[in-house]
């Protein structure tokens, strides 16, 4: 086991719905009865604290839940924040594909699989539409670790084929999205789940998305971001970075967040609209953002406290304006898949409204590079493979 170092008062894992807690001294997914898991509040970092010789996510590693010497990492973070044009207006776009697996999901997998290795863990279980299973077969691969991944037979081969080079056992389980999760829960008894939906860790890898959005500002808040949103891990790690942020003294506001879906498989943006707590009945089908096609996500309640509390708030996007988002995005230089596209799409559809008004600092979250849709695009444009 590698050596960890606790700073100041250790967090716990901590079941946000009964107040529950459990020390962080051995690995967990969930609480008792499968429920899903945060860490209690953390106080986050001040500027003088950013480890500045580094140049990766790693920098703000003392805002982490412990502090291991031997990090996983490939230069995760420090992607590029670009403004640009659309739908009329300006705003900032945070490129998150230029991570190393090409998609944000990296943020993530960095930190959790760097505490779990420290934590004991050799082996993980993990399930993915594509972008979370290639960056936990990469993390594996490179801290020494094995990962199994079970991902929906109908991902892109992209995705896939990028899992087995990583030297990933992965499976393909015929059906939903939502039956490759129901798979995993079910094998997590015989191997552990590092699932990037479940495990707490990963939330506080895609918090330091918080952190950078607030360095790259010159150490302020955006008014407004706008993430793509299946499982809600970025809207849930945002809301926790800039919490943190917040009770350091850093920032004087919260940014509103608002999570874009696709109409197709809107569970949070339906309950959200409804002023629900918990999930109201949705017809789900299939959709071209296969990145947020969960039909389930498992910390719905806390991701619709999220966008609440912040002032945010939800967008539905048809196939037609997430395809028509892709292409405009393409047509200026901006090559991300569809999933990625829903943030710029429901840029347009906020602003249409006067929800968000072109002077305010808006902050397009794009998660994954176009390379891994292929297929799909040249669909989109008509073109034969």
């Amino acid at each position: 086991m590698l050596p960890i170092r606790l700073r100041g008062m250790p967090p716990d894992y901590l079941d946000p719905r009964s107040g529950a807690t459990f020390p962080l001294d051995r690995p967990r997914w969930c609480g008792p009865d499968h429920a899903p898991l945060l860490l209690t509040p953390l106080p986050g970092l001040t500027r003088g604290q950013i480890d500045t010789a580094t140049r990766s996510l790693w920098r703000y590693r003392a805002a982490f839940p412990l502090q291991v010497d031997t990090p996983i990492s490939m230069g995760e973070g420090a992607t590029p924040l670009i403004a640009g044009t659309v739908a009329g207006a300006r705003v900032l776009l945070k490129c998150e594909w230029f991570n190393p697996t090409s998609s944000f999901k990296d943020r993530g997998a960095s930190v959790m699989l760097s505490l779990l290795r420290a934590q004991g863990i050799g082996h993980m279980l993990e399930d993915s539409s594509g972008n979370g299973g290639a960056a936990v077969s990469a993390y594996a691969a490179a801290g020494g670790m094995a990962a199994t991944i079970m991902a929906p037979d109908s991902t892109s081969p992209a995705k896939t084929v990028q899992m087995r080079a990583h030297g990933a056992t992965v499976e393909l389980i015929p059906g939903t999205r939502q039956d490759t999760a129901d798979a995993a829960v079910a094998r997590s008894e015989s191997v552990f789940y590092a699932s990037h939906n479940w495990h707490p860790f990963f939330l506080h890898g895609t918090k330091t998305l918080a952190y950078e959005l607030w360095e790259d500002l010159g150490f302020r808040a955006p008014d407004n971001v706008i993430t793509p949103c299946g499982a809600g891990s970025n809207v849930l790690g945002c809301e926790i970075g800039f919490s943190e942020l917040l009770r350091a003294g850093e920032i004087e506001t919260m940014p509103r967040i608002f999570a874009a879906q696709p109409a197709n498989c809107a569970p949070i943006a339906a309950a959200f609209m409804a002023g629900a707590d918990e999930a109201v009945p949705t017809v789900v089908s299939p959709t071209i953002a296969e990145g947020t096609a969960i039909a389930k996500p498992v910390r719905m309640r806390e991701v619709l406290g999220a966008l609440r509390e912040t002032r945010g708030g939800a967008v539905t996007l048809t196939e037609a304006e997430i395809a028509g988002a892709t292409l405009d995005l393409a047509r200026i230089g901006i090559y991300v898949e569809p999933t990625s596209a829903q943030a710029a799409a429901a840029f347009g559809k906020l602003l249409a409204t006067g929800t968000i008004t072109p002077e305010q600092t808006t902050v397009l979250v794009l998660t994954g590079s176009g390379l891994k849709a292929t297929p799909r695009i040249a669909e989109l444009m008509g073109i034969a493979l």
